[in-house]
């Protein structure tokens, strides 16, 4: 490894505790979140085990003021008993957190449910108005569109009918002119003895 990061195992083997031990302080200063990874192990800088010596040097404080005269072995079971109630202490707050969070997320959820289920009927309502109102209008429509179909229809055809008839009066009309007009022209005088 670098000069710079130690395994948790290499920091452990050094300080002569137990890896698991390192683990749970490393979770108490919530670092866990923070470690780099290399390979497939985690490895600690400089500042995290800085921060984790500190931390064991102050736990062996604590333990050593409370007790002068104990043996090496209940000496680790007082860092463990202090580390367990500090990671129960850790635990709960995270915990309690988590509950806030959910008991807001499932707030939320309701309201945005409640809101959707109105606005679901509202939609229903608007819906079933719009269909009676389209109802009532194709009622009242329908008959006065028919009639009034049948009656352009029958003017339309009134109207192309009396246009045809002034047609052919007019074509006849131009017909009888041309004839008078033809009838009424004089003759030239050398066209007369041909005949």
């Amino acid at each position: 490894m670098s000069e710079n990061l130690k395994t948790i195992k290499e920091l452990a083997d050094e300080l002569g505790v137990s890896k698991s031990y390192i683990d749970k302080i490393i979770r108490i200063l919530e670092l866990h979140t923070k470690l780099d990874k290399v390979g497939n192990k985690y490895v600690i800088s400089k500042k995290q085990e800085k921060s984790i010596k500190d931390r064991l040097r102050s736990s062996e404080s604590t333990t050593k003021s409370h007790t002068k005269s104990t043996t090496k072995t209940h000496t680790e079971v007082d860092f463990e008993v202090d580390f367990l109630k500090e990671e129960i202490l850790y635990l709960r707050k995270s915990h309690d957190k988590q509950l806030t969070n959910k008991d807001k997320q499932i707030e939320t959820l309701s309201n945005l449910l409640d809101q959707q289920q109105r606005l679901a009927l509202q939609d229903k309502k608007l819906l079933e108005e719009y269909k009676a109102e389209n109802d009532r209008l194709k009622v009242l429509k329908m008959p006065s569109q028919e009639t009034e179909f049948k009656h352009l229809d029958n003017q339309y055809k009134d109207e192309v009918n009396a246009l045809k008839e002034k047609l052919e009066n007019l074509q006849e009309q131009i017909k009888d002119q041309k004839r008078i007009e033809e009838q009424e022209k004089p003759r030239k005088w050398w066209g007369l003895w041909r005949k």
